[in-house]
């Protein structure tokens, strides 16, 4: 017998749309961010502001969890996809601070492209939680969110060995790195939620 996914009204679902949603707003202003350097400053105080937004749905999330004697599925599973889904949205907000630390005053191609593909990505990944039961609209995500994370490779490989072909000051080069690696490693986040999600869905149909 087929198990429904989505127990109706159930507060954990709830929390799984709202952290998403968030982190596409968060992804969404890394974006706006970047249009805006250098006049970044009041989009890294939004960002931010989401960030904690994350925490505090982690928070109840886990709290829930520890008074919870039934949960809908496997708790390691609501652990795993929530706590990944706020490691996405630490690595954003990290981007969007070392930018402004940086004083970073105007944004290269390959960092615009690596925040296109985390904002794609988290867009897929918000699909894919919203339509949970819909499990070929969740396998369409979650193979975009992998191509994406592949897009993703391609970009900081790319975006690093450029540091090194000219003559960029090596304080710069070191900037940039780190902001292309943190960048990347959102992207990566992005791709261990749908896998996360991917699973949840096979264990429970």
């Amino acid at each position: 017998m087929k198990i429904r996914l989505v127990p109706k009204g159930h507060d954990y679902f709830r929390a799984f749309s709202e952290l998403a949603a968030n982190v596409e707003t968060a992804a969404n202003l890394l974006g706006h961010l970047l249009d805006e350097l250098p006049n970044g400053r009041s989009r890294a105080r939004e960002i931010l502001e989401h960030e904690h937004i994350g925490d505090k749905l982690v928070h109840d999330v886990v709290h829930r969890l520890n008074h919870s004697f039934i949960t809908p599925i496997d708790r390691e599973d609501i652990y795993e996809l929530v706590t990944t889904m706020d490691e996405v949205l630490d690595h954003i907000e990290a981007a969007a601070d070392a930018i402004i630390l940086y004083r970073i005053e105007a944004p290269t191609e390959q960092v615009r492209r690596q925040a296109e593909v985390v904002a794609k990505a988290a867009t897929m990944m918000r699909m894919a939680i919203d339509d949970l039961e819909a499990r070929d609209k969740v396998r369409t995500c979650v193979i975009e969110i992998n191509r994406l994370e592949n897009d993703g490779d391609r970009i900081v490989r790319d975006a690093i060995a450029g540091l090194f072909d000219g003559e960029m000051p090596c304080t710069d080069v070191i900037k940039w790195k780190d902001i292309y690696e943190v960048l990347e490693t959102a992207i990566d986040d992005c791709e261990h939620v749908a896998n996360i999600i991917e699973s949840i869905v096979l264990k429970n149909n």
